[in-house]
């Protein structure tokens, strides 16, 4: 009996160890970032923003308008910072940060509907529109074979140096088109 008692013990911590490995690198695979980020609110004519490591920053991606009311067709988009690490204070973008990280440059498709591209991520496409059944203006992203209207983006990074940080994934969040419900889709950035 206590042989068969010591069989059980050990295939059963062997099934609990493997287990656990599994759980623990599927956790190590997920890498969520260890901070907690505000989610931004009341901001005028947002489209999405982007939290990243290592701190609390937010970047807002706005529309431009001018005066007349209409969409600023050569520059559509008004990026700055939200810094909650320093009291949620308002921040335009510096040169570099504009000219070689978090800047959008843009290309106009039609009246209504332009092609943006991160300076930093030149690969993924977003297309911002003005949508029929509301009358403003979103940002799409297609990704994963889902098209998403993008609320939020995040950006893991690891390590690395102010020019090359260590990139391990985007994760964007929004509106599954097909669906109409939320969803996060993960993307390695290569």
């Amino acid at each position: 009996m206590n042989q068969f008692l010591f069989k059980y013990f050990t295939k059963s911590l062997v099934l609990i160890m493997i287990f656990v490995n599994i759980i623990s690198e599927d956790l190590l695979a997920q890498n969520p970032s260890p901070l907690n980020f505000p989610t931004p609110k009341n901001i005028d004519h947002m489209l999405f923003y982007i939290q990243r490591d290592p701190n609390i920053n937010t970047a807002i991606y706005a529309i431009n308008y001018e005066e007349n009311g209409k969409i600023n067709k050569s520059n559509p988009i008004k990026a700055y910072w939200i810094r909650y690490a320093e009291k949620g204070e308002k921040e335009d973008f510096n040169y570099i940060q504009r000219k070689f990280a978090y800047g959008i440059e843009s290309k106009t498709l039609n009246n209504e509907e332009f092609e943006l591209r991160f300076v930093s991520y030149k690969k993924l496409p977003l297309t911002l529109k003005k949508i029929d059944a509301d009358q403003k203006y979103h940002v799409f992203v297609h990704l994963n074979q889902k098209k998403i209207q993008v609320e939020k983006i995040f950006v893991r990074i690891e390590g690395g140096s102010f020019w090359l940080p260590n990139v391990k994934y985007a994760e964007v969040t929004g509106v599954d088109v097909s669906s109409n419900k939320i969803i996060t889709e993960r993307m390695l950035l290569k």
